[in-house]
Parts: C-alpha cells; sequence; structure tokens
C-alpha cells in the first residue's frame, strides 16, 4: 500500500486496475480526514433534505461540487441544490430521453462541435471549431435554444457514457475533457453574433457540470483574440481560467504532447482520417465500431 493510500481518508474507488494510479487531491482515494467528514456530511444534509438522487449523487459527483466550492459545505450545498432546480426548469430528463437532434450534420457544417477519441491520460477529447461558424447559416439551421439543448445532452452523455467507458480502457476514473478551441479564422463579428450564447454555455458548464474541466487549448488565437478574452475571461473562475492555455499557430507539438496522433484529427497535426470526417464520427471508446 502505498503512503498516499495510507494517507487517505478514503479507500479507493472501486474498478481501478491501473497500478500507477495515484488520485490527485480531493478524489476519492486521496482525501483528507477533514473532507472525507465534509463528504459525508454533504450526503447526508442532501438526504435530509430530500435532495439526493442516489443515481446520480454518487461521491465522485459529491466531491466535484466540493471541489468547485473549495470544499466549503454551504456554498457547495447551495451549488447543487441550484443545479437541481435547474434541471427541472431546463427538462434535462426529458431531453436525454427524447433529444434528437437532426440537424446535426447541417450544424456540423457552420459550427463543428464534437467528441473524438481520448488523450494520453484518458480523457475524452471534445473540439468546438469557433472560427468556422458562419451565424446566419447556423440559424438557418437550427436556433439558439436547441444550441443550449444539444451541449446539455451532450455533457449528460459524457458524464453517463463518455467517462465510464474512457475509465474502463485506462482502468481508472477519468471525469473530465480534454478540450480544443479552434479559433482559425475567428472574426469579431462574429463571435459577438453568438457570444449570448458561448456565455450561457459556458455558465452550464461551470455551474452545472463542475470540475469537468481537465486541459483546456485554445488554439490559432488571432492577434485580436485578447478583445474576445476580455469578454469571457470575467464570467470564468480562476481554476478554470488556470487550466487554459492560448496558443497561435504553433500548437501542434503541444497538443501531439497530449494527445496520440492516431486520436488527433489530422486537421490539428494528427494523423486521424474518419471515414465521413471526425466531426460526424463521435470516434472512442463510448461508441466501439464492430470489427
Amino acid at each position: 500500500m502505498s503512503a498516499q493510500q495510507q494517507a487517505s481518508a478514503s479507500p479507493m474507488p472501486e474498478g481501478v486496475t491501473d497500478p500507477n494510479y495515484k488520485p490527485l487531491p480531493g478524489r476519492l482515494g486521496n482525501l483528507t480526514v477533514t473532507q472525507q467528514h465534509t463528504l459525508d456530511k454533504f450526503r447526508k444534509a442532501l438526504q435530509d433534505e430530500g435532495i439526493f438522487v442516489p443515481e446520480r449523487h454518487d461521491d465522485a459527483t459529491l466531491l466535484r461540487f466540493l471541489r468547485a466550492r473549495k470544499f466549503d459545505l454551504e456554498l457547495a450545498k447551495v451549488m447543487i441544490i441550484n443545479a437541481e432546480k435547474w434541471r427541472k426548469e431546463f427538462g434535462v430528463d426529458d431531453l436525454v430521453k427524447n433529444f434528437d437532434f437532426k440537424e446535426k450534420a447541417e450544424v456540423d457544417k457552420y459550427y463543428p462541435q464534437f467528441y473524438h477519441k481520448m488523450d494520453k491520460d484518458g480523457r475524452p477529447v471534445y473540439v468546438e471549431r469557433l472560427g468556422k461558424i458562419d451565424v446566419k447559416a447556423l440559424y438557418a439551421v437550427t436556433t439558439q435554444e436547441r444550441q443550449l439543448q444539444r451541449l446539455v445532452y451532450e455533457y449528460e452523455k459524457f458524464l453517463e457514457e463518455r467517462l465510464p467507458a474512457c475509465a474502463k480502457v485506462v482502468g481508472h476514473p477519468v471525469e473530465t475533457s480534454c478540450t480544443i478551441l479552434d479559433l482559425q479564422n475567428v472574426s469579431l463579428s462574429n463571435f459577438y453574433r453568438v457570444k449570448d450564447y458561448v456565455m450561457a454555455a459556458s455558465s452550464i458548464g461551470q455551474d452545472r457540470y463542475p470540475e469537468t474541466m481537465g486541459k483546456f487549448y485554445i488554439i490559432n488565437a488571432p492577434w485580436a483574440f485578447s478583445t474576445v478574452w476580455s469578454f469571457i475571461k470575467p464570467w470564468l473562475d480562476e481554476v478554470t481560467v488556470a487550466k487554459i492555455d492560448i496558443m497561435g499557430s504553433s500548437y501542434k507539438d503541444k497538443l501531439l504532447a497530449q494527445i496520440p496522433a492516431e486520436n488527433l484529427p489530422k486537421e490539428f497535426g494528427g494523423l486521424c482520417e474518419c471515414a465521413g470526417g471526425c466531426s460526424l464520427s463521435d470516434a472512442g471508446p463510448w461508441n466501439p465500431k464492430p470489427e
């Protein structure tokens, strides 16, 4: 048993087969006595108030909310209560069962957003090509409301299907994504026309699905990006900002240091060329293709 496990007040999570797995602080298998007590009190408080949802509120999820609020029990409680209220208002459970994004292939032409394989740490890779946005064409085939519904649908699939599938492959829990935001040819006028969507999407990610961002690469950032960044940055907490790596066109080495070449789409310097295009393939261990 490692010194880390001995020092932890919580046992290692179930299903770990990777002998080299070392949980980061504040995760199952690496909690201080105080953190474990806070987790136990958090769970009991939610149960006592009738907020606890057993199938969604496992210890790993409760810890995400606690970490997002630096283990302040009351602040974490407010956050999860607000998230549950939002789920009802947004109709998340119904969305998961019934949402059908029929316009996916059309939207992909004007604003590609997609999950694609894993990085070297087992995280699902998520790509968003903001620079390809054609606002007029985009909103001729979809609406901002449907874009946000799609975002939430994909977040739910990320938690329920993608992360468990990745965890199975690497033999340890995977809780975060590796995001590539491509700004090639982005124009300020286009950004301003979708900034409401971008702000709403950022808010949903931070407030309703906390602690799910692992790595975040902004690539092909133009010289004018500092103006756009000044709009976005105040919406993000300092922990999120610290995970963001902003690069110009010299990004390939950094991406390939994090993402295996065979998993990185060719347009970003990798080797992957999915039939029909990587952006529509949904390739990854969550979507095994028949041999």
